[in-house]
C-alpha cells in the first residue's frame, strides 16, 4: 500500500485553508474545490509547484505536489490577488 498525503482546499472567496502542511519525501496531492463564482478564483497556478490548473465551479481538481524539497511554496489565483502556501517540513 502506497502512503499518499491528501488535502482538500475549499475556494470561496479565497483559500480554506490558506496553508497546508505536508511531510517531505510522501507523495501529495491538493484538490482545490472552488464554490464560488467570484472573479479570479477560476484559475490557481504556482511556478514554485509547477502547477496551473483552471477550477470549474463545483469540479473538484487535484494536483501532485512534489514533496522532494522542503520549504514554503506559495500559490494564489489567476491575478495573484488571493494567495495559500503549502508548507513541507522534513
Amino acid at each position: 500500500m502506497t502512503i499518499k498525503q491528501t488535502a482538500t482546499i475549499i475556494v470561496d472567496g479565497g483559500y480554506s485553508p490558506a496553508t497546508v502542511v505536508l511531510t517531505q519525501g510522501v507523495p501529495a496531492e491538493l484538490t482545490f474545490n472552488r464554490i464560488n463564482d467570484a472573479g479570479c478564483l477560476d484559475q490557481v497556478h504556482s511556478q514554485a509547484l509547477n502547477f496551473n490548473e483552471n477550477l470549474p465551479l463545483n469540479t473538484p481538481r487535484t494536483v501532485t505536489i512534489d514533496t522532494s524539497h522542503t520549504g514554503e511554496f506559495d500559490f494564489s489565483c489567476g491575478m495573484d490577488m488571493f494567495h495559500g502556501k503549502v508548507v513541507i517540513n522534513s
